[in-house]
């Protein structure tokens, strides 16, 4: 049995390893409680108004980081565990529940591979009872089950399950095929995350996943980046007062806010600032509630608008020139010095993954009860803004080959839809998957100069109608996001180079010709010309979790090479 105590990066806690995921440690395997089970305190808020007005909270707090601040509570799931000397198979209480060992041959218990899952969320163990006995009875009175493999592949096939009441011996072929549980254990609405939470209705029909399977748990983040005025001094601290401010009288505000405008520590603050703050803070509160596009839509304006700020301000930003050879295609390229960027969690969704776009009901909800904050995380870094030219762009958007490739695509999530028996979302746009394709490319490039491992640099996609752009930044909140080399690489001759050069990598893939000539790809058929060797990156770069990618949008098919987004920098 593993002695050393499970560990987690803070950030994992939001977006890989979050609440209601599986969690591997060594051998053993838990699963993360809901949030209204966690010890946190005020000392972990992490303000960021527009995010948290957008998913109708009032604050967010930063994962429990062990030591002082206690440690992210799990409990031990999957509860069905086996022998590997003896092969019994049972819930892991009915063993030895303090050293997790077999009580008969005093061996270390493995967890089941197995779990069954449902498209609402709801999570339990593989139904190994029923499985068996389906359709058939035993002669005996005790049940004892066997967990063992007949060792002459890993398949499903060698892998058999046996009772001692005499029943048949069933092996698990079949079992992970849509359908295969519908006679045999429908779906019990089991929240486990959820601690003392009732199990739910739920006609939703269960899958088999292996439980270290990247479908049994998709993230729903929603993200932010800090962009004037929310990102100056005068906002922090009147968002720090916010509880008294929000409703306070002007002799109220005057004297909280009064000290600080007074510091001479403070010399880029002033009152009338604050007062100006205290307002736009009450029309964003009484206002409607922002949508991921809205975010979105005036992080673009603020990035293209630049802001200088001051020593105290997490948002720099300023335009630079823009190399001559790259006039035809690149509006803008700005230095972000200096970024801020929030990643809340808001839900979950198994089996298949849920729109995030908007709040979705349907994803699995974080907590038993209404709370009013979420988990997330605060990233501070710097980055490459990047802006298309829109004319440009709009009238390759029209082309027969956007048309063609796109229509592909939404082919691939039509029958994904038709499987998973939801409606189909809608098709990614021809200056989506282009631009998204692009900053890919771009990311890839940049890390070889930036000093950054790809892993550490993230994406952020502007593509919505009249917009088209894409921003290159540091995602990592540890040492590797502060290294301070990638912001310098916007100067226009250094840029330059690095486009050029991602854009004839594009060109070529060692896949080729088969990454560039195969039909759809990847998970569910959502990528065309994109593999492991050209385009695809490590989860935490990629926003999209590595769909809607298409080298060919961007350069053409190599019999005609000028239809792609990119091709004047290569033809």
């Amino acid at each position: 049995m593993a002695s050393d105590r499970p560990k987690a990066r803070q950030s994992q806690l939001v977006t890989t390893y979050g609440v209601g995921s599986l969690f591997p440690a060594g051998d053993e395997s838990f699963m993360v409680v809901g949030i209204d089970e966690w010890e946190n305190s005020e000392r972990f808020e992490i303000e960021e108004p527009r995010l948290a007005r957008s998913l109708e909270v009032d604050v967010f707090r930063a994962p429990p980081a062990g030591l002082r601040s206690g440690d992210v509570p799990v409990v031990r799931f999957p509860e069905y565990h086996y022998c590997p000397r003896c092969r019994r198979l049972d819930r892991f209480w009915k063993f030895d529940p303090r050293s997790m060992q077999c009580t008969d041959c005093q061996a270390d218990l493995t967890p089941s591979r197995f779990v069954a899952c449902c498209e609402s969320g709801h999570i339990e163990d593989f139904p190994y009872f029923q499985w068996l006995h389906k359709r058939q009875q035993g002669t005996g009175g005790a049940h004892a089950m066997a967990l063992k493999s007949r060792g002459a592949s890993s398949s499903l096939a060698d892998i058999v399950l046996s009772c001692s009441c005499g029943v048949p011996e069933v092996d698990l072929d079949g079992s992970f095929t849509a359908g295969a549980l519908r006679d045999v254990k429908s779906c019990g609405g089991r929240r486990p995350w959820l601690l003392g939470a009732d199990d739910q209705q739920c006609e939703k029909p269960l899958r088999v996943l292996q439980r270290g399977s990247s479908n049994v748990w998709f993230a729903a983040v929603r993200s932010s980046i800090s962009i004037p005025p929310w990102s100056g001094p005068n906002a922090k601290i009147v968002t720090k007062h916010w509880d008294i401010l929000k409703s306070a009288s002007d002799s109220t505000i005057t004297d909280v806010l009064q000290p600080y405008a007074s510091s001479t520590r403070l010399s880029a603050v002033s009152f009338e600032g604050l007062i100006a703050q205290v307002r736009l803070r009450r029309v964003l509160d009484a206002g409607h509630v922002p949508t991921d596009a809205d975010l979105r839509a005036e992080e673009y304006l603020a990035l293209i608008e630049g802001n200088d700020g001051g020593a105290h301000d997490s948002f720099q930003s300023r335009s630079v020139g823009v190399a001559s050879e790259l006039q035809r295609v690149v509006a803008q390229v700005s230095s972000a010095t200096r970024l801020r960027e929030v990643r809340a969690l808001y839900g979950f969704a198994r089996v298949t993954p849920m729109p995030t776009d908007t709040v979705n009901p349907s994803l699995a909800a974080l907590s038993k009860t209404n709370v009013n904050w979420l988990p997330a995380t605060e990233v501070l870094g710097e980055g490459i803004f990047v802006r298309l030219d829109e004319a440009m762009t709009a009238f390759w958007e029209k082309s027969p080959l956007a048309a063609e490739r796109c229509a592909v695509l939404a082919e691939s999530l039509r029958r994904r839809a038709i499987a998973a028996d939801l409606p189909a979302p809608e098709p990614p746009s021809a200056r989506f998957v282009a631009i998204h394709s692009l900053a890919h490319a771009v990311l890839q490039e940049l890390s070889l100069d930036a000093g950054y491992p790809v892993g550490s640099l993230r994406e952020r996609v502007y593509a919505a109608p009249g917009q088209a752009g894409f921003l290159v930044y540091t995602a990592s909140s540890d040492a590797a996001g502060s290294l301070g080399g990638l912001a310098a690489l916007a100067g226009a001759d250094t840029f330059a180079r690095a486009l050029q050069a991602a854009v004839s990598r594009a060109g070529w893939c060692s896949n080729d010709p088969v990454c560039g000539e195969s039909g759809p790809s990847g998970a569910d058929g959502l990528n065309l010309a994109a593999c492991h060797a050209c385009l695809l990156l490590p989860e935490t770069s990629c926003e999209h979790r590595n769909i809607y990618l298409d080298r060919v949008m961007l350069t053409g098919h190599p019999d005609t090479p000028e239809g792609g987004l990119l091709s004047p920098l290569v033809v």
